[in-house]
């Protein structure tokens, strides 16, 4: 299933307006021309132009103290439109500029662990990898700072959260890659436990680790609880329906 990317980071409107505007650790503009070109990232209308903004800021200013998070922008955009390969490029530039940049390491957990294939020859290491990137993001996320000022501690607090949920997560798709399902149902409860706001996506992936685990009245049961919401996203309630199906069927044939 694929992730609504940019719709799930978390308290976004609020943080990522703090990477440019009353940061902790302001990054310093050395001119007119590079303030223009900064500010066209944060005015492009989409995520492919938000990327080539990107690209132009960092090919005229270089030494840009803007990079990591321009790199981060693109990275996010990359994933919105689901263009894995430019995700995976930007993120780990973007590692390259801030080596505790969680966003990035998130970005790389999910994006490698969803697109790892049963037979792919290099399985075990794509899927450490993506663990790594899991765990570092796990660990980052503890001692990071407020990105803004005037995010308040209580916001500060929720978005932690919902970023070590979308960790846990990760590490549920790593197992369930491994077949390993039993852990994949531990750490998306755990990941649903510990968001402030829980992901409908992450649910419905609960669902299909208790299919895959054969407990087939743990998966109707969660489907049940998350489609009662008369709100749920059409494009999660028809994947959520889907898993229930595999679930009435597989109780059928017990």
């Amino acid at each position: 299933m694929r992730r609504l990317w940019i719709f799930k980071i978390p308290a976004a409107a609020v943080l990522i307006a703090g990477l440019l505007f009353g940061q902790v650790k302001q990054p310093k503009l050395k001119s007119k021309k590079e303030q223009d070109a900064v500010m066209a990232i944060f005015n492009a209308p989409d995520a492919a132009g938000k990327i080539k903004a990107v690209d132009e800021l960092l090919v005229s200013f270089a030494d840009t103290e803007f990079k990591a998070i321009a790199l981060q922008i693109a990275a996010m955009s990359a994933a919105e439109v689901n263009d894995f390969e430019k995700m995976v490029i930007y993120a780990e530039r973007t590692l390259e500029a801030d080596p505790h940049n969680y966003e990035a390491m998130l970005l790389l957990a999910s994006g490698i662990a969803n697109r790892t294939r049963e037979f792919d020859l290099d399985k075990e290491e794509k899927l450490g990898r993506a663990e790594k990137f899991a765990d570092g993001a796990i660990e980052a996320i503890k001692t990071a700072e407020k990105p803004n000022p005037n995010v308040t501690d209580e916001q500060w607090a929720a978005a932690k959260k919902d970023y070590t949920a979308r960790a846990l997560e990760a590490k549920g798709l790593v197992s369930m890659a491994r077949k390993k399902f039993d852990d994949a149902i531990a750490s998306f409860k755990t990941s649903i436990e510990t968001a402030s706001s829980p992901d409908p996506a992450t649910k419905v992936r609960l669902a299909a680790a208790y299919n895959n685990a054969g407990k087939y009245d743990d998966a109707i049961a969660t489907i049940d609880q998350l489609t009662a919401d008369p709100n749920l996203h059409p494009a999660i309630r028809q994947f959520a329906g889907q898993e229930k199906m595999k679930a009435v069927q597989g109780k059928a044939k017990k």
